[in-house]
């Protein structure tokens, strides 16, 4: 992304959390802040985002593309959950983008650190401020680079504590990423003590996908390239599992696996579609 300007692409997923909140039922993601934080500033935008009628079938990339991102949002949650459980005490956004965690955080003892480049960071704040949305104390924001800056030095001077157990959450980041880099955060959660965890989504290679949904492939990298933020990195599900040889219990769920756990048994036409994307958690 361009140093000045704030992730065209945060917005899109943000709008899209924010149309499930109105469009959806039953809820697979229940965040109340995802429609304050736009303000009357996306109001237009989000109104354009496309609600599912019954029997409309022109747009199921949309639909599906909303399916994605609400489940990957719960699917981080419910990890996080699982690591609480076991001790967790801090949560670390990587790319935070327009998350609202922070807001709705119902766990006492969770600090919560916000991630993103310095532009998205301060374009959220912004939006916070003229949403009149209070600030957690809770949360610490942390402007990094992850190209061009170390992780773990600019946590560390924003209060992180490298002794406690840890969950970190990289949702919608990996794909932008060089490998170098991606490599380079691996290393450091793989450093965190035990029963830390990690979760974070990719997208598998074109030339493991279906041509049908090869052409898919192709859209929506144009439309990210277009819009200054293109894709770098791809994995297969054995090349991300090589990725992660530090950490025990993965978990890689794919669009079926996915579908069975938070979309079952609908009505409408809320499902995700294709195997490009996955999701995967992993602990130490």
């Amino acid at each position: 992304m361009e140093a000045a300007r704030p992730s065209r692409t945060a917005l899109r997923v943000a709008l899209r959390r924010a149309a499930h909140q109105l469009y959806d039922r039953p809820l697979v993601f229940d965040d109340p802040i995802a429609v304050p934080i736009l303000g009357t500033g996306y109001a237009e935008e989000l109104r354009r985002t496309p609600e599912p009628k019954p029997g409309d079938k022109a747009r199921p990339f949309s639909i599906s593309m909303r399916a994605y991102l609400v489940a990957r949002s719960r699917y981080a949650e419910d990890k996080l959950a699982t690591g609480v459980a076991g001790g967790v005490t801090q949560y670390v956004l990587l790319g935070a983008g327009l998350d609202t965690f922070a807001h709705r955080n119902s766990y006492p003892d969770l600090r919560v650190f916000e991630i993103d480049h310095p532009a998205t960071q301060a374009w959220k704040r912004d939006l916070l401020a003229q949403s009149k949305l209070p600030h957690p104390p809770s949360l610490t924001y942390a402007p990094v680079d992850f190209e061009t800056e170390d992780l773990r030095e600019r946590l560390l001077a924003c209060g992180f504590d490298p002794a406690r157990k840890t969950f970190f959450a990289w949702l919608g980041v990996v794909p932008y990423l060089t490998l170098e880099a991606f490599r380079s955060t691996i290393r450091f959660v793989a450093k965190q003590p035990p029963g830390s965890g990690l979760v974070f989504d990719y997208g598998q290679p074109r030339r493991v996908l279906p041509p049908n949904e090869q052409l898919a492939h192709d859209s929506l990298a144009a439309r990210v390239a277009q819009a200054g933020e293109p894709f770098r990195l791809w994995f297969t599900p054995s090349e991300a599992a090589c990725e992660l040889e530090d950490f025990r219990t993965l978990e890689d769920l794919g669009a079926h696996e996915l579908n069975v756990r938070y979309f079952s048994d609908r009505t409408d036409q809320l499902q995700l579609r294709g195997s490009g994307a996955r999701m995967l958690s992993a602990w130490l």
